[in-house]
């Protein structure tokens, strides 16, 4: 029951503030657009605990500088990307061209600053991902990006990819790696969800300038213990490491 009526709810508010963005889109300036984006964040999250039984507790903010940063976060599911920018105001975030084939999305994405990479990457997708992440970095605008650049199921790993060192370098941004056992509760695209209490970490941030094998895999051997830390925590199973998903 509790799926059948986040589902609802989930529709219902994703129909309301869309079309109040968009109409918003004609107006000057990002302000207005991500006022509204950010409302539609924070209200999916109360829907998560009212209606799904999804408690989101956030921990480590005291790790997040005051400056702008790169959030660099585990993906385990579509709710990932309400939970941490329900924390911030403006947020410039990285997604793929996916989501252009939804009508007049481009615009709203457009106008919100996001930085849209080719999905299926290669030098086009970096040239992109450059070009718009320094936009968002001359704003002053912290940037939240997924580096395994899809979504994954508990306990699993996709490759890192490098775009969030060439971030970290060009920018001068440290990077703050995020960990999270959201999955447990809403796991990928599925229906289902589960009651509980869902963790949002920010870990230690990582400064610019390691090199970009070492920077690598520091920063998936952060994420990745620290979110099946928090997933045997919130299961009371013994820890276990996440496992590597082939490309």
């Amino acid at each position: 029951m509790n799926s059948f009526l986040f589902a609802i709810a989930y529709w219902t508010l994703s129909v309301f503030y869309s079309v109040t963005a968009l109409i918003l889109t004609l107006f000057p300036g990002r302000k207005p657009v991500s006022w509204v984006i950010h409302r539609y964040t924070r209200r999916m999250v109360w829907a998560m605990r009212v209606f799904a039984g999804i408690k989101l507790e956030i921990r480590g903010r005291e790790n997040v500088p005051q400056q702008p940063v790169i959030f660099a976060c585990k993906h385990h599911s579509w709710g990932d990307g309400f939970c941490i920018y329900s924390q911030f105001r403006d947020l410039a975030f990285v997604t793929g061209d996916h989501l252009e084939k939804f009508p007049l999305m481009s615009t709203l994405l457009r106008k919100l600053g996001a930085i849209v990479v080719n999905n299926c990457g290669g030098h086009e997708a970096r040239k992109a991902l450059a070009t718009r992440s320094a936009d968002a970095a001359k704003d002053g605008r912290s940037i939240l990006i997924y580096p395994e650049g899809h979504l994954n199921a508990p306990g699993t790993y996709r490759r890192y990819r490098s775009g969030v060192w060439h971030m970290m370098n060009n920018f001068d941004m440290p990077v703050v790696p995020v960990a999270t056992n959201l999955g447990l509760f809403w796991q990928e695209e599925h229906y289902k969800k589960t009651r509980g209490t869902a963790v949002l970490e920010f870990l230690e941030p990582i400064q610019p300038g390691m090199a970009k094998d070492e920077f690598l895999n520091t920063l998936r051997d952060r994420i990745e213990t620290r979110s099946q830390q928090l997933i045997s925590e919130a299961t009371g199973e013994p820890f276990t490491p996440s496992v590597l998903v082939p490309a």
